[in-house]
């Protein structure tokens, strides 16, 4: 499988105590870092372009600063990040570490109010710009912003022009600044309406300050905005007054799991990261509902607030499949069950025979759904012997012995070998080494004989299979390699957070392009893009229908997985090669309450998604009637 980006993982902790607290019952006043480091680590897998830190002290004179920020690019940002702050702190008089009270006074980072992020790029933007937390400050602690998010938005110019409407200037347009912008006009307008009401009570000097620190609600700040917002987000953020937010989208398409003790609050996106680093079981982690405001005040009260209401669930299946850690107890359940869903299929593609097939994996994604996939087939072959047995009243000894004897024949046949350098970017050598990626257990499979069956969790952009993983296959010399996908056919981009959003990118698409031409039906593709650009002239804020559906329904699924197999088979291929697909039915059985799968189905669960699925497939249109041109 050719890794799929995702866009980020968020941390976000709240010490409910004075650092001394701490110190004092676990022994360092950096327990919130420490936690906060481990939370980061534990969610790596969700973003290995960058990461960053903001850490805000209740404790500060003026004068002293009081919002600490870090941050670093690369695959081994974390460890940056969290090596740059204890360089920091190695500044510090040797007595003076071990302080706590000092340390909140005087140290960076010793702070209460702690926010992480982890960051793949979804924009292809890069570069420190561009990796969360971002700041807007002011001299005023309560108008200054630290903010992180794992989201994609659809409507950013929607809201780019709200913004511009009231006289701001942002000086970026990626939707990371413009976000920041508009919840900071919005905490502005909020400081000022209480600045206002102090002055009413007869307020001076710092009384007008403590009075709006201690009454600021970012409730008020999120609703004003949440509503413009299109798209699947997890949205955090911390004042520097110490109030924190964090915020997850009405459709619930992005995840967020949440903690909180008479010490402290946790959030992460992934639930087995809250439990094993606060060493707690799975009922104690609360869930984030759709539209929801997780609200943590100056004083460290907690409270959730339902922001907007909530939408139709479209809870994103693919982080189920792939994205999420598989120790989550529910999702491990769900990809054992996307395995077991797929034994009919399997069986029919072996043409039932076990006795000549052996079943493998793809490292190491699919692992958990292979284990399904070898119950269910275990499954069927007891209830074979059943039969055999039942049917012959009479055997013998030995062969009794013989119909219990059988198994499902399974092997590690896949081994992940190397890692492809990235400074390796000339085609030729990339395609090359990508060969070699995976290696294989020669002598697992009988030559001309058996078939295999490998699983993978997702077929995508089908690179990885015609470069690497067929060829090497193919060299164990199997009469029939049998590609299994846990999931159905990706067809469609994603726009709320996976990094998959031009249509040429997906095998399902350019084999149901290639049989359009095979067959004559060029007309078809010509009119949908006429569709589409008649559609594109519509606000984005109403729902359109996704014109790229057309280009698929004339085909069953089978046939477009023929013809992807003639597009990935390398030249040279002995075995006969199939693909198999996981169905919707199959996928929604396996995974009841994460039913959005707008990738396969094409049924995107906002309007601003329908929109720029058209934009990609005239994008598509006119790249190809340019390439066609110019040759």
């Amino acid at each position: 499988m050719e890794p799929l980006k995702h866009e980020c993982g968020v941390a976000m902790i709240r010490l409910r105590k004075p650092l001394s607290y701490y110190q004092e019952k676990y022994g360092t006043w950096m327990y919130g870092l420490n936690k906060l480091y481990l939370l980061m680590e534990k969610q790596h897998n969700r973003g290995q372009e960058g990461a960053g830190l903001a850490v805000v002290k209740l404790q500060s004179e003026p004068g002293d600063e009081y919002l600490f920020r870090e941050r670093a690019e690369g695959s081994s940002a974390i460890q940056e990040i969290f090596n740059a702050v204890h360089a920091q702190l190695a500044h510090a008089p040797a007595d003076s570490l071990g302080d706590a009270v000092y340390a909140e006074r005087h140290l960076p980072f010793a702070g209460s109010c702690l926010m992480g992020h982890l960051r793949y790029s979804t924009t292809g933007k890069s570069g420190l710009t561009y990796v969360h937390p971002m700041i807007r400050r002011s001299n005023w602690r309560a108008k200054t912003l630290s903010i992180c998010g794992n989201f994609n938005l659809t409507n950013v110019s929607q809201v780019f022009e709200a913004i511009t409407s009231v006289g701001q200037h942002p000086r970026h347009v990626s939707d990371m600044h413009i976000l920041l912008e508009q919840i900071g006009h919005r905490l502005d307008r909020e400081v000022e309406r209480l600045f206002i009401e102090s002055k009413g009570h007869g307020l001076q000097g710092m009384d007008i300050t403590h009075y709006i620190e201690e009454r600021m609600d970012l409730a008020n700040v999120l609703r004003q905005c949440a509503p413009l917002w299109d798209g699947g987000f997890v949205m955090c953020g911390q004042t520097g007054s110490g109030e924190s937010y964090a915020m997850r989208d009405p459709w619930g398409i992005r995840p967020a799991f949440y903690y909180v003790d008479d010490e402290i609050v946790v959030l992460a996106s992934e639930r087995p990261v809250i439990q094993t680093v606060m060493n707690i079981t799975s009922d104690r982690v609360q869930e984030l509902h759709p539209g929801q405001a997780l609200l943590v005040s100056r004083s460290a009260e907690v409270r959730t607030e339902q922001i907007v209401e909530p939408k139709p669930s479209a809870a994103c299946s693919f982080e189920r499949i792939y994205f999420s850690r598989g120790s989550d107890r529910d999702i491990y359940r769900e990809r054992k069950a996307l395995g077991e869903h797929l034994t009919p299929a399997i069986l029919r593609a072996v043409d039932g025979d076990l006795q000549h097939t052996v079943f493998s994996f793809i490292p190491n994604t699919a692992e958990v759904a292979y284990y399904g996939m070898v119950e269910g087939l275990d499954k069927y072959l007891t209830e074979q012997k059943l039969q055999q047995i039942q049917s012959q009243p009479d055997l013998s000894e030995e062969a009794l012995r013989t119909i219990l004897a059988q198994r499902v024949r399974t092997e590690k046949v896949a081994i992940k070998d190397i890692k492809l350098r990235t400074f390796i970017s000339e085609g030729k050598s990339r395609n090359e080494l990508a060969a070699h990626v995976y290696d294989i257990t020669y002598g697992s499979v009988e030559r001309g004989v058996d078939s295999l069956v490998v699983i993978d969790d997702s077929i995508v952009r089908g690179t990885t299979l015609r470069q690497s993983i067929i060829g090497i296959l193919d060299r164990l010399g199997p009469r029939k390699i049998v590609i299994v996908s846990s999931c159905p056919q990706v067809r469609y981009p994603d726009y709320y957070g996976i990094d998959m959003s031009k249509m040429k990118e997906f095998i399902a698409f350019r084999a149901a392009i290639a049989l359009i031409r095979e067959r004559g039906m060029q007309q078809l593709l010509d009119e949908q893009y006429e569709r589409a650009l008649q559609l594109s002239r519509l606000p984005e804020t109403e729902w359109v229908e996704n014109v790229v559906q057309a280009i698929y329904a004339p085909f069953t699924p089978e046939e477009i997985s023929a013809k992807m197999v003639e597009l990935l088979r390398p030249e040279g291929t002995r075995a006969e090669v199939e693909l198999v697909f996981q169905s919707l039915e199959g996928l929604h059985e396996a995974i009841p309450h994460h039913p959005g799968d707008w990738y396969f189905s094409g049924h995107y669960p906002t309007a601003g998604g329908s929109h720029l699925v058209n934009r990609a497939f005239i994008d598509y249109m006119e790249q190809d009637h340019h390439e066609r041109k110019s040759h």
